[in-house]
């Protein structure tokens, strides 16, 4: 006699829950931002107004938080690419998203070393990020040597070494100005040979 199954539905979470969550996810990315990884939930739960079992209930602990924050800015990174892509011509795609990589450079500055310092393995949620970034630039590298703006021997890691190493050698607050013109150097130096 065949066994029955109970059919388990999965429901989507109430508008009002995902606000809150929303909201939690972006007064905690500021938060982690500003004061680091040991910031008070209970803070961050009053400042997206919210209750603190409100917050619990999303991220039972410090480590769901952070790490939500951190895959959050990932997803924000690659959904841009897919937006430039639709709104703006291919080489001007490539250009926006490579500002924007700039901010998550900074955010994941602040929010790396909290991560390395809290969640078990932080190494999984990196190369995950890292794939996904590679995926993206990808994409618009290759609509931009399609359309003729940039050079077919263009990799597009070499885009994402240099931005990272202005981060990196970073020793003045204002290192991200000088990616942002960084990033119109390399889209410059890209571009076919006349």
């Amino acid at each position: 006699m065949p066994i029955k199954r109970k059919q388990v539905s999965v429901r989507k979470p109430r508008s009002d829950a995902q606000r809150n969550r929303e909201r939690i996810l972006e007064v905690a990315k500021e938060a982690f931002t500003r004061s680091g990884a040991n910031t008070s939930l209970d803070d961050i739960a009053r400042d997206a107004g919210v209750g603190p079992g409100t917050l619990y209930r999303h991220f039972p602990a410090r480590e769901e938080l952070l790490e939500a924050v951190y895959r959050t800015e990932i997803e924000k990174l690659a959904s841009a690419e897919q937006k430039f892509a639709e709104e703006l011509p291919p080489i001007e795609a490539l250009r926006a998203w490579l500002l924007l990589f700039v901010d998550y450079i900074a955010a994941k500055q602040l929010i790396a070393p909290a991560l390395n310092a809290l969640v078990g393995d932080p190494k999984k949620v990196f190369e995950v990020s890292y794939a996904r970034i590679h995926e993206v630039l990808r994409a618009l590298v290759k609509r931009a040597i399609k359309s003729g703006d940039i050079r077919k021997d263009l990799d597009p890691i070499d885009l994402l070494r240099a931005l990272i190493g202005v981060a990196n050698v970073a020793t003045s607050p204002d290192w991200q100005q000088s990616a942002r013109r960084l990033v119109d150097i390399l889209i410059t130096g890209s571009r076919p040979a006349k």
